[in-house]
């Protein structure tokens, strides 16, 4: 049965936590938690979810859930799918959640390890494309144009000047099981693609846009709006990889326009008409590859 606001888990396991208003990167994790539920145990790195949740004595996971080494994230869940079989147990869920930088750059060789060896966990990596939690500096991740404290925009350099990285087609070059993409702006089709890959044995990998209000320059009431438009103006698309082929999960039937969602964001204001041409180019020409994918 698909999962909706009238059969989701009522139950609040991630709380009373200190993320920035409208947060993207809680919300996943608060929404993918309520589908795993009592059995889910969560390792979480060096990001923003570890430092707004773990502030003793005010801890904010109501299921079992513990810190790791920044670049650790799968390594650490490799541990605690293992200990939880040697002690008997059958139905839980090891479940990371880590940024993106912790997943595209420091913690890429974890990742890539524990596919390789296929460990029967969940790695879902909330993406806000920048290091937000230590003060807004570029990631593998963070798309072409931002402006971040090490990309900053100027005369000659107008921002980041590299491509975000497909971590999606990375992952799915492993021949994981399964993978996937998502957007906070969606939240019926991220919640259904964690319920899936709970139940598929081996590694899982759910790769969530997660728009960050002060890093992206946005109202903290615009996030779910950016994570929809994202979507809509092509910079981001919904698809699955699963058993050696890719599908797309959704497919506007027009683009929106890729200027009106870079403008509403503070870190693209300096963008030129030709930046943003730039942009669209690259949008057609992997949109071109990623219609062949449904056919």
């Amino acid at each position: 049965m698909s999962l909706n606001a009238s059969n989701l888990n009522e139950q609040e396991y991630f709380y009373g936590h200190k993320a920035c208003a409208g947060c993207g990167g809680s919300l996943a994790v608060r929404m993918a938690l309520k589908v795993l539920g009592d059995n889910s145990f969560a390792a979480v790195p060096a990001c923003c979810m570890s430092a707004v949740a773990f502030n003793y004595p005010q801890l904010c996971f109501g299921n079992n859930a513990i810190i790791t080494p920044f670049a650790a994230t799968a390594s650490v869940l490799t541990g605690i799918e293992a200990g939880l079989r040697a002690l008997g147990k059958s139905n839980f869920y090891a479940v990371g959640f880590a940024g993106d930088g912790g997943t595209a750059d420091i913690g890429l060789q974890a990742l890539s390890g524990a596919i390789d060896r296929n460990d029967n966990i969940l790695y879902i990596c909330y993406d806000n494309e920048a290091y937000m939690n230590t003060g807004i500096q570029k990631s593998g991740l963070t798309p072409f144009g931002a402006r971040t404290t090490t990309t900053p925009a100027g005369k000659n350099i107008r921002g980041n000047i590299r491509p975000k990285k497909n971590m999606f087609e990375i992952v799915a070059a492993h021949g994981i099981p399964y993978a996937a993409t998502a957007s906070v702006g969606n939240i019926p089709d991220f919640i259904n693609k964690v319920e899936k890959a709970a139940k598929i044995q081996g590694t899982k990998f759910i790769h969530i846009i997660s728009p960050c209000p002060t890093g992206w320059g946005i109202a903290t009431e615009k996030t779910i709006e950016i994570a929809r438009d994202v979507v809509e103006c092509g910079l981001w698309y919904l698809a699955e990889y699963e058993a050696g082929n890719f599908k797309l999960s959704y497919r506007p039937k027009e683009f929106s326009a890729v200027s009106s969602y870079l403008k509403k964001q503070g870190r693209f204001k300096h963008l030129t008409d030709e930046d943003i041409s730039l942009i669209e180019e690259s949008r057609n020409k992997k949109w071109q590859v990623l219609d062949s994918w449904n056919k």
